[in-house]
């Protein structure tokens, strides 16, 4: 094994990563910072999908690794309040995260962002769509949106990547992490494998922003090293997608609807997420071989339709604490049922209690816009009490937006979120372990990009030794 040494390890170089370290260098912090991802580089991440017209299992999947994650190549989209994007808010205070959005969004700006925001024009025209969600008993949440657009997010992505590289952040791509080197109730660095080699990376402060994917990677090291966390809520739904013209009016008022709804009988929370105008249903790969649907949304490229998630939120009490495996095993089971493929519905085919032919895709008014998609029963998968909320909630929405609970109305499956064991941390971002934080999705704490990119700037400020408001330094 080799030893090395390093002052900052950061696990993981996604959103929270990446903003860990463009934080330090803003402060002119020389400290040596090691980046690691098990993906590849921004410039050499490209899924063969475009060329071969069906997944080919890239290991590990080139849209879910690699420099900027996840997120920024699904659909690039920046929500720019701290109502939208987790928990952080309760952690380290609104007002500090809504300050922390607006430096993040100017350093978005600076590597080349459109300066265009959506969701801040009509203002009559939001108040009649709010009024139309509230008499359906739902909640519309205002979020200006900035919206790179997944190829506009690899370009200014490839700007960061570059502008680290010639800072002087060691950056190490195909290097999966094993183990975190822990020492009484320190964690002294983290161990990983490269090129065949196996390194030994000490560090003074090592940290953990693996995001949704390495979830459940973290939760498996909480409970191995007895890192305090708890579990919090899993999110189980689907991915809805319907043609432009039912969206039309939201699309081009809000961009993104982001509603909220607590449907009978049950009353869990069920929320859309990740609305794609002009967008394309995707497959991402996990490990193990499971296969989760996701959306993206280009500058240039429009599709017919919008597809949007429909994720439905479910808390679990003692003695349970294993939601993400939950969520994996419901998405794994909807895997076998498409021989390891996304599956999709139809509404009605749900409501009539059928499943979907192929052929009846190919005649719809509504063409599916992921090609290996197959035509089944997700019902045949899907957890009873979230199929029951996730319809209830649709045909709450078609109130509010009518046609969207057409019977062509496409259901895939499964949509899950891989961020729900919470790691319990104080304002620093600092776990049960000395020299061990945790950021970004992995973390529990945040949802989506720009709150990864918040806390991760924050990180770099609290490493730094600047002050932020209710928090301590770290150093």
């Amino acid at each position: 094994m080799k030893l090395e040494h390093a002052d900052i390890c950061i696990i993981g170089a996604g959103p929270a990563g990446i903003f860990t370290a463009l934080s330090l260098l803003e402060e002119g912090d020389a400290r040596h910072i090691v980046l690691i991802d098990r993906g590849l580089p921004i410039e050499r991440r490209h899924c063969p999908k475009a060329e071969t017209g069906r997944c080919v299992n890239c290991d590990p999947c080139r849209i879910t690794t690699g420099f900027s994650g996840a997120g920024a190549f699904s659909d690039g989209k920046l929500s720019l309040s701290h109502e939208v994007g987790g928990d952080l808010p309760d952690l380290v205070g609104a007002d500090l995260v809504e300050r922390t959005i607006d430096r993040v969004d100017g350093l978005y700006l600076k590597f080349g962002a459109d300066t265009h925001v959506e969701g801040v024009g009509d203002k009559d025209a939001v108040a009649q769509i709010r009024r139309r969600a509230i008499e359906a008993g739902l909640q519309l949440v205002d979020c200006p949106i900035r919206h790179l657009g997944t190829e506009r997010a690899q370009e200014i992505y490839a700007r960061i990547e570059r502008y680290l590289v010639d800072a002087g952040v060691d950056l190490r791509f195909s290097a999966t992490c094993r183990q975190l080197v822990i020492e009484g109730d320190a964690c002294k660095g983290a161990v990983f494998v490269q090129g065949g080699e196996t390194v030994e990376m000490r560090a003074d402060h090592t940290i953990v922003a693996c995001g949704r994917r390495g979830a459940g990677w973290f939760d498996q090291l909480c409970r191995e090293h007895g890192i305090a966390h708890e579990a919090g809520p899993v999110d189980i739904g689907v991915r809805v997608e319907v043609r432009n013209e039912i969206m039309e009016t939201v699309n081009n008022v809000l961009y993104e609807s982001k509603l909220i709804g607590y449907p009978l009988p049950y009353k869990n929370k069920v929320r859309t997420f990740c609305q794609n105008p002009g967008g394309f249903v995707s497959q991402e790969n996990y490990d193990g071989g499971l296969a989760v649907v996701n959306g993206h949304s280009y500058k240039e490229r429009k599709s017919s339709n919008t597809n949007l998630a429909i994720l439905c939120s479910q808390n679990f009490r003692e003695p349970f604490d294993e939601p993400i495996a939950y969520a994996q095993l419901v998405g794994r089971l909807t895997n076998m049922l498409g021989a390891g493929h996304i599956l999709v519905q139809r509404l009605g085919d749900i409501v009539d209690g059928k499943r979907t032919w192929p052929k009846e895709l190919s005649h719809a008014n509504v063409r599916p816009t992921l090609p290996d998609a197959v035509a089944g029963d997700i019902t045949a998968a899907m957890p009873y009490r979230a199929m029951t909320n996730i319809l209830n909630f649709m045909f709450a929405v078609d109130k509010a937006i009518p046609g969207f609970a057409a019977r062509e109305t496409l259901l895939y499956s499964p949509e899950l979120k891989f961020y729900s064991n919470r790691v319990k941390m104080d304002a620093r971002f600092a776990t049960s372990l000395h020299g061990l934080h945790c950021l970004g999705d992995s973390s529990g704490w945040t949802r989506g990009l720009m709150m990864s990119s918040v806390m991760g700037y924050l990180m770099g400020k609290e490493l730094a030794g600047v002050a932020t408001e209710g928090t301590a330094h770290v150093r």
